[in-house]
């Protein structure tokens, strides 16, 4: 246990003085994980990567929105928040990580809307989201002489300025995730908890289920299914909208990886994963405005 961990777990009452079992949690592209075992209790230690203030994440919001999921009984309790030491604590919570195939399948899609729609429809609360100005902040952070965007990046903003014209303003704001990747997910016994709420606040619920769509490599016969489960039918204008949001998911995932491999001390390949999404934002693109 390095002095980091240990000075955190020094400090949370349902620990301090007793004996622990820590081991390190792999995954994460953003922050350091941990798990903690202490007698028949099992908690997650989240260190905050040092610069991860950059990408937009307010960790006094995430915290808020962290507290309203566990209230709606969807998200973990968290039982510790040290701002200062960019470190939380929430209780672990048993199951199974889902997969893109997972998220896919009728009966867990319906789980995971479930719990999205009970996020969804309670109180507004802290923070606010918006892709495209995040896309643009990332963007505009991210450029630097050291960091050369790839020649296709021109005819990415022009197609992003017309997904941002066409999808227009939401009727209303709603809670959202804003970064529901399926390892975000987790089954157990019936019901589908979700996870990281760093990019947590109000913004378009077509954001998030356009970002569900694009993370789990959904067909068009998943996002039609999708749209039934959350809304009891498929409408023409819904299911445009989802695909324009999950457009502009990608762009944000090619922006989020161009800026960490400015900022980011992880091992991680960022660079192929900012080429990967730009490639796919381009190639839908391609398909759905030809």
């Amino acid at each position: 246990m390095n002095a980091e961990v240990e000075a955190v777990i020094g400090r949370i009452p349902q620990l301090r003085g007793r004996k622990v079992v820590v081991e390190p949690l792999g995954g994460g592209l953003t922050n350091r994980n941990f798990h903690i075992e202490c007698g028949r209790e099992r908690f997650v230690l989240r260190i905050a990567g040092e610069n991860s203030g950059q990408l937009g994440i307010n960790r006094r919001v995430e915290y808020a929105c962290a507290q309203a999921a566990f209230a709606a009984g969807i998200g973990p309790e968290v039982v510790a928040f040290f701002p200062r030491r960019r470190a939380m604590v929430s209780r672990f919570v048993p199951g199974k990580v889902l997969a893109g195939r997972d998220v896919r399948q009728p009966g867990i899609l319906r789980r995971v809307v479930e719990s999205l729609r009970r996020y969804h429809e309670g109180p507004v609360g802290k923070g606010t989201f918006s892709v495209f100005k995040t896309v643009r902040k990332y963007y505009a952070d991210a450029a630097k002489p050291t960091n050369p965007f790839p020649p296709e990046i021109d005819a990415a903003w022009e197609i992003l300025a017309r997904v941002e014209r066409e999808a227009g303003t939401p009727d209303r704001l709603r809670p959202c995730h804003n970064d529901l990747l399926p390892a975000n997910f987790v089954h157990h016994r019936g019901r589908v908890w979700i996870l990281d709420w760093e990019y947590a606040g109000a913004g378009d619920l077509f954001f998030d289920l356009g970002n569900l769509a694009a993370n789990g490599s959904f067909k068009r016969e998943d996002e039609i299914r999708l749209l039934k489960l959350y809304f009891g039918k498929t409408r023409a204008v819904d299911l445009r909208r989802l695909q324009l949001m999950r457009l502009a998911s990608d762009m944000r995932e090619a922006m989020w990886g161009f800026l960490q491999m400015q900022i980011s001390k992880l091992e991680f390949d960022y660079q192929t994963y900012a080429l990967d999404h730009l490639d796919r934002f381009l190639k839908r693109a391609g398909r759905m405005f030809d």
